[in-house]
């Protein structure tokens, strides 16, 4: 597997949390999750102590589990952009709080060719340079002081005053989504794939009494997870193998990088086509069929550090919602 793929990859690791019943994984994550989501957004010192330790949670689960720090970082790059994005809308729309500092930026001919070359000048030399991530936040820095460094041929000016409360809850959001983004990554790096779908089936089981199908919901979702990475990977070999004829992502005009996507996007689905008829074939071979009771291998028992992981997801939420009834 491709080492650059995080997204829905098992990592063996045998640690602790690998050990754990897959029901009490889930349940604890959808216990967290909850518990995060429950904590207001404001600058009230109790809500930034609450997000601050289920932060600190997050790290201290992920070096449990023995995942290395450099995969972690990984799953969070693709969603830099949103991130980013979101802090920012935050210091424009949020106005309650104190103005930390107010100027007028320009958006003018001159202030849009300078943002445009240094668009271009990233694009094209952002390959060979260390620190990317770091190198993204400098240049969103740059867009907006050149709007306030270039005001000549003024098209529309605006008004830039961020509070220190839109500072704020732009990075209570900002922090809210890693956080979202770690404990996700954990359940699929910490659990197969087969125990993620008895998982799913044996915590979604009462669903039964209204016939709903779900052990075919738990199969389709398990299944889900586990060819995200193996479709990404064959995306990375297929973009290799073009890139090897001539084919440039990167540097080529846009009608030829659409015709490069096609190009990329047609194989894809020919190969999840085949991968979904060999799946098929071979889950036939194997006695599967839908709506059939199945038998295990592995009987999954609740052991004491499933409670006692379950009784501390338990404690957080309860924290947190008791926390938020004194406010």
């Amino acid at each position: 597997m491709n080492n650059k793929i995080s997204i829905g990859q098992y990592i063996p690791t045998n640690s602790i949390l690998h050990r754990l019943d897959p029901r009490i994984k889930i349940i604890s994550l959808v216990l967290m999750l909850v518990s995060l989501f429950l904590i207001p957004i404001n600058s009230n010192l109790s809500s930034l102590i609450m997000l601050g330790s289920l932060l600190v949670i997050s790290f201290i689960l992920n070096l449990v589990a023995k995942i290395p720090f450099k995969k972690v970082i990984r799953g969070l790059k693709p969603l830099i952009f949103l991130l980013t994005f979101t802090f920012v809308i935050q210091l424009f729309t949020i106005k309650e709080g104190n103005p930390i500092f107010n100027e007028t930026l320009y958006l003018s001919f001159s202030s849009i060719g300078a943002i445009l070359v240094l668009l271009v000048l990233y694009n094209v030399f952002k390959r060979g340079l260390p620190f990317r991530t770091i190198l993204f936040f400098v240049i969103v820095f740059l867009v907006f002081y050149l709007q306030y460094l270039l005001p000549y041929g003024t098209i529309y000016k605006y008004q830039f005053a961020p509070t220190d409360e839109g500072i704020i809850r732009g990075l209570f959001l900002f922090v809210r989504i890693m956080i979202t983004v770690l404990l996700t990554s954990l359940l699929t790096f910490t659990t197969m794939t087969t125990d993620l779908n008895f998982g799913f089936e044996s915590i979604l089981k009462p669903l039964k009494i209204i016939k709903v199908p779900v052990d075919v919901f738990a199969m389709m979702l398990s299944l889900i997870l586990r060819y995200i990475p193996t479709l990404l990977f064959e995306t990375d070999k297929i973009m290799k193998a073009q890139a090897s004829r001539g084919l440039d992502f990167n540097e080529s005009k846009l009608k030829d990088k659409i015709n490069q996507m096609i190009a990329l996007l047609i194989p894809i689905f020919l190969i999840s086509i085949t991968r979904s008829e060999e799946l098929s074939d071979a889950m036939e071979a194997r006695g599967y069929v839908i709506g059939q009771r199945r038998t295990r291998i592995d009987e999954y028992k609740i052991s004491i550090k499933d409670i006692l992981t379950l009784t501390f997801s338990i404690l957080v939420i309860t924290a947190i919602i008791f926390i938020r009834i004194k406010l």
